[in-house]
This record gives structure tokens, C-alpha cells and sequence, in this order.
């Protein structure tokens, strides 16, 4: 593009015309933006008269569909109950992009409400979008929120995307689908214009195919908001040019400390998490094998009670905020979601909207207050300390186990579960996932580099290093289902043993 080979407007074209060839098997794009040409028309003048405003110069973005634009497109976290009402702004991240000269390719499928909506849902459906499918075989699932935003990069239909994450929505679609994601630090990127779980734990992100889109997209979107409060502290590292971590050589003389305990003994993952740590050392990086995180059951058993509290207070204000014809609270989504059950219920129900409307939605609460703390403070100690301890720079974990078959009657499958993202999570630590190898030759799957608060440069560093060490990625083929007998299954994991790492 700098040297006038290739236009936005070309590239924009290109892209819009991959969706609509793709998407109908791969429902990760729920729509496009009807502006995207003209914002790529404006952005080819800006270049030709004035220079490159960003490295994103024209560069077509999909914003999962939980994040607010003020143009023609629907803002709706793939509901039907937001269809008829517009945000009054742009979300901040979207002015950031704007400004950068990014072209607002479209909106991405995602899990409805972010996955907060049912204990038996499946990861990638919604009620606008349908079920979002994974490109490397379509029968299989996504996971996680942020599915359609991590299926279009993997699938190229867009440059890079943005995804979100309150536990685990940005780091396990992308280790499923085989492409980068990076989960900041609380605060780093703002959250308003965003539709919320909770102010806690939410944060966006990029999810790209490479490290170095990656880098470039969180320069961009980063920045102290004054509409969200938790980006003032992030003031002195919001201007962090992530581009310039990039080193090949990174890992030598790391240390970095690995979180077996994730991985849980899956017999496709256990094999990949090896080999990622052989390539670490073949880099020169010092491995502390089998770290343990202490006290995570007490963030375990606290998470999920004070997100139901956290969401009720949360959602009912961003509606409350927001303007046009939809249901004024959380209430009235649940009598939404009942008055028209065939095109949002038609397979799973909404159990956890009814939990949390059951709470007082009361952040002065004790009983919420002592949970939030017990959270948030466990997870923190569990990797501060476990970093101190070792004198590590970096946790490797792996990401995510081989991607279930889905299943919209019975929902997400976590038998021989794998997920190493609630820690980071709770923390509002950062959390890069990076892929790693495939099961079957064919499922992705990917491991991630967490640490302290504020550490993405050191993580992007690593990250970067060992993507460029291995080179796994591998593109998708869109094979229909898995051409070989599936592993027999080990005994399910009972379902309240299991965080909820697709949020």
C-alpha cells in the first residue's frame, strides 16, 4: 500500500466479496457495513495526499458485534432485542481505529450477550447470526464469545479483527481457530461503547493471523477513555508502540514458568504444550516445568456469583444509557427473549440472565463485595507470587483442548476439559495465545503467555519469538467433519466443576 501496488478500496473489495463467497458456511459475519467502500475511498486520499495515518491506513476491520458504532450498521450483541435502536456514539476503540484510518469492514457473529445467557448455550450462536462454524472443520466448534471475530481471521475475511473477553473469549476461539489473540490488561483498552458483562474482568482485544497485526492493532486501540474509569491508571503505558517488541530473539535468557495443571492430562493437548516448551528452550529460554498456581479454588468458587451481580448492574445501566426502542433493563430482555422464544430460544434458554436478575445487582452489596475481592485478589496472588517465586518473566499454559463437534441441542461439550484463561481473567493480567499444533493434523489448538499487570510488551516479545521459532499456523481447508474416528471420550466432567472459560 505504501508503494501505490495495492489500494484499501482494492483490498476492502476483496474482502467483502471473500464474506459473501464464505460466510453462508461459515456464519462468522453477521453483517457488513454499507459505508466500508467509502470509508476506504477516503482513506486511499489520506495516503496519496497526506501520508499513512497508522500502520491500520485502510486496513479492513471487523468489530464483533458487541461493540458500538454510530453509522448504518446494527449494534445488537446478536440479539433481536437491539435491532431497532441505535448507540448515540461510536465505542472508544472504534474512534481509535477511525482516526487510525482502519475501514469498518463490518460486524462478527459471537456468542449472544457474550455467552451470558445460558448454562447449556453453544459457543458461536446467536439469535441474528446463527452458529458461527469453525473453519478448519465445520462441524466443529469455535468456542468462546468472540467466535465470528476469531473464524473471519482465521478464514481471512478481514485484515484483523476485534474480539472481547470477560473469562476466556478472546484466547480460547483463538487458540480453537489457530490465529493470535491478545487479552490486555483491565483498563489498557477501553471498555465504554462496549456491551458489558462486568467492569471487572471486560476488556477488548485484537485477534489477527500473526503476532505482528496483533502488535499493531493494540497500538492503535489502546488509550485513557474519561468514560471509563479503569484507563486512567493505564495512562503512563498507553502510548506503547507494541511494533517495536517485535524480536526473533526474545525467549533467550527468559524464564518461563509452565501451568501444566491446565492442560488437565488431555492426551492431544499434553503432547503440543511438550513440544512448545522444547521449542522454548531450543531459543534459549530457561523452563520451570509444572509451576503451581496457589489458592485459584477461592477465585474459582466467587467468579461466576459476582459476575451475576456485576451484569445485572452493568447491563441495565448501558441500556439505560443507550437510546432508541429496546428493553429498558435486564428484565425486560428476559421478557424479550419469552415473548419471542422461536427466534431466541429455540435451542437453550436463558438461565444465567434469570441468576442474575435474581441478585440485587448491588455494588455496594457485602456479601458481592467480599466475593469480587476474594476473586480478584486469588487470582492476582496466584500468578504474582508464582512469577516472584521463580523469578519468571512469562506462564506458559496451554489454550484450549481439540474444538467439540457442536452440538445447539446439547450445548458446549467440556469433557477432557482444557482452559487456561481464568487466572489472567479475574487478574485483569494480560494473556496472549499463540498457535501451537493441531490434533487429528487437522483441530487447532493454541497456548498462551500470561504475566503481571502491564506486561504486554514482554509478552508480545515472547509471543513473537516463538511464533517466529515454530511457524505451526497453518491455513484452514473448511473440511465438512473430521475424516477419522473421534478419540474415545474420558468421563465428563460434572458441569459446576467446570469454569465457564467461553464467556
Amino acid at each position: 500500500m505504501r508503494q501505490h501496488r495495492l489500494s484499501s478500496v482494492e483490498l476492502t473489495v476483496f474482502y467483502l466479496r471473500r464474506i459473501h463467497a464464505l460466510n453462508p458456511k461459515l456464519q462468522a459475519v453477521i453483517e457488513t457495513n454499507p459505508d466500508a467502500l467509502r470509508e476506504a475511498v477516503v482513506s486511499d486520499v489520506q495516503r496519496h495526499r497526506h501520508g499513512a495515518r497508522s500502520a491500520l491506513e485502510g486496513i479492513p476491520v471487523l468489530l464483533k458485534d458487541n461493540v458500538d458504532t454510530a453509522d448504518r450498521e446494527h449494534s445488537t450483541a446478536g440479539s433481536f432485542a437491539l435491532v431497532d435502536s441505535k448507540p448515540a456514539r461510536d465505542a472508544f476503540l472504534v474512534k481509535r481505529l477511525r482516526e487510525a484510518g482502519a475501514v469498518i469492514l463490518g460486524k462478527a457473529n459471537l456468542s449472544e450477550w457474550a455467552n451470558f445467557r445460558s448454562l447449556m448455550s453453544s459457543s458461536g450462536w446467536s439469535g441474528r447470526g446463527g452458529q458461527t462454524n469453525n473453519p478448519y472443520v465445520l462441524d466443529r466448534n469455535p468456542c468462546g464469545s468472540s467466535s465470528g471475530s476469531a473464524v473471519a481471521a482465521a478464514a481471512n475475511l478481514a485484515t484483523v479483527t476485534i474480539g472481547s473477553e470477560t473469562d476466556g473469549s478472546i484466547v480460547c476461539p483463538s487458540g480453537a481457530n489457530s490465529v493470535v489473540g491478545i487479552k490486555p490488561t483491565l483498563g489498557l483498552v477501553s471498555r465504554s461503547g462496549v456491551v458489558p458483562i462486568s467492569a471487572e474482568q471486560d476488556t477488548a482485544g485484537p485477534i489477527t493471523r500473526n503476532v505482528t497485526d496483533a502488535a499493531a492493532v493494540l497500538s492503535v486501540i489502546q488509550g485513557v477513555d474519561r468514560r471509563d474509569p479503569a484507563t486512567i491508571p493505564a495512562g503512563p503505558f498507553v502510548h506503547r508502540d507494541y511494533l517495536r517488541d517485535l524480536d526473533a530473539h526474545a525467549l533467550r535468557g527468559r524464564r518461563i514458568g509452565v501451568w501444566r495443571a491446565a492442560t488437565n492430562g488431555q492426551p492431544d493437548a499434553t503432547p503440543v504444550l511438550d513440544a512448545s516448551i522444547a521449542a522454548l528452550r531450543a531459543q534459549g529460554a530457561t523452563v520451570i516445568d509444572n509451576v503451581v498456581l496457589p489458592g485459584l479454588a477461592d477465585s474459582d468458587n466467587n467468579e461466576f456469583p459476582a459476575l451475576l451481580n456485576e451484569f445485572k448492574h452493568d447491563i441495565n445501566a448501558y441500556l439505560a444509557a443507550r437510546p432508541g426502542p429496546h428493553p429498558a433493563d435486564l428484565a425486560g430482555l428476559i421478557a424479550f427473549n419469552q415473548a419471542h422464544a422461536d427466534i431466541e430460544m429455540p435451542f437453550f434458554k436463558q438461565e444465567i440472565f434469570e441468576l442474575a436478575q435474581a441478585t440485587s445487582g448491588d455494588l455496594t452489596d457485602p456479601t458481592y463485595v467480599m466475593q469480587r475481592t476474594t476473586a480478584t485478589n486469588a487470582s492476582r496472588n496466584a500468578i504474582d507470587s508464582t512469577m516472584a517465586a521463580n523469578h519468571l518473566d512469562a506462564i506458559l499454559a496451554s489454550t484450549n483442548g481439540p474444538p467439540w463437534v457442536t452440538n445447539l441441542q446439547t450445548g458446549d461439550d467440556f469433557t477432557n476439559f482444557v482452559g487456561s484463561s481464568s487466572p489472567a481473567a479475574v487478574a485483569g493480567y494480560p494473556d496472549i495465545s499463540v498457535p501451537a499444533g493441531y490434533a487429528h493434523d487437522v483441530l487447532p489448538l493454541g497456548v498462551s503467555f500470561f504475566g503481571g499487570k502491564w506486561s504486554e510488551p514482554t509478552l508480545i516479545a515472547l509471543a513473537f519469538a516463538f511464533e517466529q521459532a515454530t511457524h505451526v499456523r497453518k491455513p484452514p481447508t473448511f473440511l465438512p467433519t473430521l475424516p477419522m474416528p473421534a478419540v474415545p471420550a474420558a468421563a465428563a466432567v460434572p458441569l459446576a466443576a467446570v469454569p465457564n472459560q467461553t464467556r
